[in-house]
């Protein structure tokens, strides 16, 4: 089994459907790594050689954005808003809906922090107990 950036490759694949596995890869990126490379359209993970991996690899590292540069871009984003105290990064800094989403009725998942678990009890001293 072949491992590219992190990504599991299924060996039974062709070369072009299992590289869409890697986040930030899709169809367009995955048949234009294998143009690049000259690599066969037929060609299954599993018959592909170790330096053809290896070449995958190197021109995926350098030419495209993969899954953990992504999220990394996308946390530098949000942490650049928080500090300018604009609507958003306070939106975010409260895990409310940023984009003018109704919060009266609806979004319930990004509004747990001051939920009490049905059951617990407050001791003397104002701490939940479970």
């Amino acid at each position: 089994m072949s491992h590219i950036l992190g990504a599991r490759l299924v060996p039974n694949e062709q070369v072009r459907i299992a590289l869409t596995e890697i986040g930030g890869i899709g169809p367009k990126e995955a048949t234009q790594v294998r143009y690049r490379l000259g690599i066969s359209e037929n060609i299954k993970v599993n018959e592909s050689t170790k330096y053809q991996i290896d070449q995958i690899e190197r021109i995926i590292g350098q030419d495209h954005v993969v899954h953990w540069e992504l999220k990394r871009g996308k946390r530098a984003d949000i942490e650049r808003l928080i500090p300018i105290s604009c609507y958003r990064g306070i939106r975010h800094q409260d895990g409310l809906p940023l984009r003018g989403q109704r919060t009266h009725t609806n979004a319930r998942t990004c509004r747990k922090f001051g939920i009490v678990p049905i059951g617990a009890k407050r001791k003397n001293d104002g701490d939940l107990r479970y």
